[in-house]
């Protein structure tokens, strides 16, 4: 079955600090780009530019639809710092009813 339009995603994105992550989060959530949007502190490690990193980030979990995802990048890229920001769409499998409904509700142009 092919993904509809109006089908629950998450968003997930890493940025740096939690100033960054709230603004990013309160800028989707005002402009109806995501219905809900979870911020948590992290530690992450990896390789930039041939170097290993650890660094302390925020995690956002952006509850959003299919239809909504681009324009949501496209907000997250406007104001995000990094010069290669983490933005991996998950598709929901599945879930409470009524939580999905509001998503949808949510995040209606």
């Amino acid at each position: 079955m092919s993904p509809e339009e109006d089908d629950p995603v998450r968003v997930i994105v890493t940025t740096a600090g939690s100033e960054k992550g709230t603004e990013i989060a309160r800028r989707l959530v005002e402009k109806r780009l995501a219905a809900c949007v979870n911020v948590s502190g992290v530690t992450s490690f990896y390789r930039w530019k041939g170097e290993f990193c650890c660094d302390p980030e925020v995690l956002l979990v952006i509850k959003t639809t299919l239809s909504r995802v681009k324009e949501a990048m496209t907000e997250i890229r406007a104001v995000h710092p990094y010069e290669l920001p983490e933005m991996i769409v998950i598709p929901v499998e599945g879930g409470h009813s009524p939580y999905l409904a509001w998503v949808r509700e949510e995040t209606a142009p």
